[in-house]
């Protein structure tokens, strides 16, 4: 062979991706046990021996030892073998796992980190494959124009009588095209032809090392002419010695002397003589590949891996040894097919290295096509890969080799891929670094179901084969690393976006999980600060149809908070089958993707909605994670309006899917939501049901909420303030209007209670969203016109807002016409000292407040309710709005407490409603805990 060979077999890289997968169909029996044919030898050892061994059995050794010294070369393997050990010990626990279809390498990835790693890796697989196939095509073609090829130069055009085939571009293309296509029939056939050609080809490497070892202990001292190249413009000599077995010859070979690349002119070093060595410890998922057509995978692959790792390990040191015994260093760096000049046979060296190639060609030609196979049968890219489904009668993927097969042919018109040779082993090393990811996930996520019969591994494992298989990326080739690595997340990216759900079951999800509850149980609600609190939301929604607009909302105001969205069916579980509420949630969570909330969905069976609300409270949440605030539509006469009319929800999986109500009902994957309650309809709940679900909340200790008008409420156009209106952009933001003084108590001026610091501490979270950040608060203050104390209370309120650290504008409100109606109700036309009766009445209530809530913790409606006359409610209701303009986006209003006596519960909500009449998108808001701190 000539010296054109050591050039192509250093670049070469033992990166094939052995030949995997499933020629049959699992779920058909009858293929199954036709295809599934290979048991461990077959399937595994030869396979995966075959694809570590490679070429750089014969043309790396010398190269190793010669740069790095025996020490070091024992040292490097050690090193490369810890590394791919750890990829082995994942590879037997996640095969040992469960059952094994086609697939190999991407099939154990995607079935335990999701579709989205699965096929972001499937397809670098593949494409690493098609490239590596291709790569030892070439390769082949190389060695054989090396040794039989007319050489380019006339001027060495009768070196030899044994070169007649004509040279070129053309010409090596052909001879790569008629290889590649032997290396096709032979994948086309199937499986079993494969492992036996294998077989033969094993049969011919296991004879060439046999006759290496005895050339070693045989053959005496000889002196080898080394390759003209590796002496040209050098000073060294054109001869090396072959000295047999020298003590002084292995003292010469102990430690490392790095020299100038004779192939590639480069100076080497640790880093670069390591991955060159490494590339051929790559391989190791030969057997894996294999997993569709194995007999029993999970018996197979772990012994079998293990088995061929073991003894590629043994017979790479045991030939580093006799290596640096026998031949001085100048052999050793000068001609890296030194082993087929000190042979017994010289020629069957070079029959080793055609075989070696040939079966790497075509190990990574069927791994390409099985990996192909796989992905179509998991149908990530849609109807793009249907037509690779086919297979033959007897499982064969025949359509996949032959899209491979024309792939590889297509990447051969390359001519040279030397560069390319990198860029397949940082493939492969992705590949390897997933797999550890894999089992590492599953480890750290203590899922029950994960208990592998192979048991040689822990978390240390993984983490330290995903490290080394990094660093040996890196090592190789930065860029490369960094390109494969951005190639691969955004095929996930692709696939998580644009590709189907699968029911594989998503290794996020356990994990979270398992970091989840780990949390959960660290937040304690002993703990709990008031500088710390944020709202956690229970919205209570009735129909979703017709709450789209309050639920985006509600998303907005909730400041990082839990956010549950409740729902209340009515009935019980006596005389039914199963829980109607379990085909429900799919519904649920897909309006929650397509509305884009984060929120979580608690549905609930009672007998009625009071009954439903209350176990709401009580069940929804964990440990710290609980509501505070309750949200409820108002009870008013509003017909409910459809906001999704027109549309079918389906859950895809990523969000609601919109189609046509004309689909047949027997198709839907989900059930839909219910249509919307028409005006005749009555209501599922009464007034006093309505009102004691509010005072239930209040001794439950929640905040509550009533949302009015949110049918109104539209996101888009009230937060449109940063498109652009004509050639101008509107920069103002809406305004949030906030009314903190009760306006059912006329005779309390105070406003600096636990309600009115809630409806200030919810306005400004509002404003502090992202989306809100342009809203200008606004709150009003009523005063009376000739009062004293207006200016007072003005800079007290405007101290109190500095304090707090709100941004508002404060306006203060006259109100003396409309208080004197509710004073004439009560017969006080004359007032006299108004400001020091309110500070008496104020006084005074505040007391029975509190003698009420040591009693039964009830906090009490106003004591003047009943006295309140709709006049005066109207008038306020219409000082809020002759005070909205312009128009606010949403309001927020003080809302009083229900009333204790239960008889007045059809008064409190005919005054509310009065109150909030016309106003638009409106909270009404009660609150029941400090929200609010000065300090730090």
């Amino acid at each position: 062979m000539s010296e054109k060979t050591p050039l192509l077999h250093y670049r070469l890289t033992s990166t094939s991706g052995p030949e995997p997968k499933d020629v049959s169909k699992p779920h058909r029996g009858a293929k199954e046990k036709t295809a599934r044919k290979l048991g461990v030898v077959f399937g595994v050892v030869i396979p995966t021996l075959l694809s570590m061994f490679s070429v750089v059995l014969f043309m790396r050794i010398g190269f190793v030892v010669g740069q790095a010294g025996l020490y070091e070369a024992i040292v490097m393997f050690l090193v490369a073998y810890l590394i791919i050990t750890m990829t082995v010990l994942s590879v037997c626990a996640i095969s040992t796992n469960g059952a094994l279809d086609a697939g190999g390498a991407y099939y154990m990835i995607s079935r335990a980190l999701g579709p989205e790693f699965g096929g972001s890796i499937g397809i670098m697989f593949f494409f690493a494959n098609v490239c590596g196939s291709a790569l030892y095509v070439l390769g082949l073609v190389e060695a054989v124009m090396a040794n039989f090829g007319i050489p380019e130069d006339s001027a060495a055009a009768v070196a030899s009588l044994y070169q007649v085939l004509p040279s070129g571009y053309w010409w090596s293309l052909l001879y790569g095209t008629a290889l590649l296509f032997l290396c096709f029939v032979v994948c086309l056939v199937g499986a079993d032809i494969y492992a036996k050609a294998t077989f033969i080809i094993f049969i011919i490497v296991v004879t060439v090392l046999a006759s290496i070892f005895i050339s070693f202990f045989i053959v005496g001292p000889i002196v080898v002419i080394v390759p003209e190249r590796s002496v040209l413009n050098s000073t060294s000599l054109n001869s090396a010695n072959y000295s047999g077995f020298q003590l002084r010859t292995l003292e010469g070979n102990l430690l490392p002397s790095y020299t100038v690349d004779y192939t590639t002119g480069t100076m080497m070093s640790f880093a670069t003589v390591f991955a060159v060595m490494f590339n051929g410890c790559t391989g190791i998922m030969a057997g894996s590949n294999m997993s569709g057509d194995l007999k029993n995978p999970s018996y197979s692959i772990p012994r079998g891996t293990v088995v061929a790792v073991f003894i590629t390990f043994i017979i790479y040191n045991f030939l580093c040894l006799l290596a640096a015994w026998t031949c001085d260093r100048h052999l050793l760096q000068k001609d890296y097919s030194f082993l087929r000049d000190l042979n017994i046979w010289p020629p069957l060296v070079t029959i080793g290295v055609y075989s070696s190639t040939l079966s790497a060609a075509m190990s990574n030609l069927i791994g390409a096509s099985r990996v192909l196979y796989a992905l179509s049968k998991d149908d990530l890219f849609g109807g793009v890969l249907a037509l690779v489904r086919k297979t033959s009668r007897s499982g064969n993927p025949w359509a996949s080799v032959l899209v491979s097969w024309l792939l590889v042919q297509v990447v051969l018109f390359a001519g040279e891929l030397n560069t390319i040779a990198g860029i397949v082993t940082i493939f492969f090393l992705l590949v390897y670094a997933a797999i550890n990811l894999a089992c590492l996930a599953l480890e750290l996520a203590s899922a029950p179901n994960f208990r592998p019969s192979f048991r040689c591994f822990t978390w240390h494992t993984c983490a330290l084969g995903i490290l080394g298989c990094l660093v040996m990326m890196f090592l190789v080739n930065a860029i490369y690393a960094s390109a494969s690595i951005a190639f691969m997340l955004l095929l996930l990216m692709l696939i998580h976006y644009l590709g189907p759900i699968s029911n594989w079951g998503y290794i996020s999800q356990a994990l979270i999980f398992h970091q989840v509850r780990k949390y959960l149980l660290l937040l304690d609600v002993r703990k709990d600060h008031v500088k710390f609190w944020r709202p956690q939301v229970l919205l209570i929604v009735a129909n979703p149809r017709s709450c789209t607009g309050l639920m985006t909302f509600i998303n907005d105001l909730k400041k990082s908070g839990l956010y549950v969205l409740g729902h209340v069916k009515l009935g019980l579980l006596d005389g039914l089958p199963s829980d109607p509420l379990q085909n429900h949630y799919d519904s649920w969570l897909s309006l929650v993707d397509h509305l884009n909330i984060k929120a979580f969905v608690n549905l609930t069976l009672a007998n009625s909605v009071r009954h439903g609300v209350q176990n709401l409270l009580f069940i929804t949440g964990f440990g710290g994670m609980r509501p505070n605030t309750l949200v409820l539509g108002f009870y008013d006469d509003c017909t409910p309006q459809d906001h999704l009319q027109g549309k079918v929800l389906l859950s895809t999986g990523h969000g609601l899917e919109a189609v046509s109500t004309s689909i047949d009902p027997c198709e839907q994957r989900s059930p839909s939501f219910p249509n919307v309650r028409g005006a005749e309809e009555p209501k599922d709940l009464q007034e006093e049901e309505y009102v004691s679900v509010i005072a239930d909340a209040v001794k439950m200790g929640k905040n509550v909420t009533l949302a009015r008008y949110f049918h109104q409420f539209n996101r888009d156009e009230v937060l449109g303030s940063g498109k652009k209106i004509g050639s101008r952009r509107r920069m103002s933001g809406p305004f949030v209007d906030v009314w903190p003084l009760n306006l059912l108590r006329p005779d309390s001026r105070g406003y600096v209670d636990i309600c009115s610091l809630f409806l200030l501490q919810l306005a400004s979270v509002l404003q502090e969203s992202r989306a809100w950040s342009q809203a200008r608060l606004r709150l009003f203050l009523c005063v009376e016109a000739g009062c004293s104390l207006k200016e007072e209370e003005e800079t007290k309120l405007r101290g109190m807002l500095k304090e707090l650290r709100i941004s508002a504008q404060v306006q203060m409100v006259a109100w003396d016409q409309v208080v004197a109606l509710h004073w004439q109700r009560r017969g006080r036309t004359e007032r006299g000292n108004l400001v020091e009766f309110a500070q008496n009445e104020e006084g005074r209530e505040r007391q029975e407040e509190e003698e009420a809530e040591k009693e039964d913790a009830i906090q009490q409606f106003p004591n003047n309710g009943a006295q309140l006359t709709d006049e005066y409610i109207c008038a306020v209701n219409n000082l809020i709005r002759r005070h909205s303009a312009p128009q606010p986006a949403v309001r927020f209003l003080y809302l009083p407490r229900p009333p204790a006596d239960t008889n007045r519960y059809c008064t409190y909500l005919h005054h509310v409603d009065l109150l909030s009449q016309e106003l638009g998108p409106t909270l009404l808001i009660h609150g029941v805990t400090p929200v609010v701190t000065t300090d730090l």
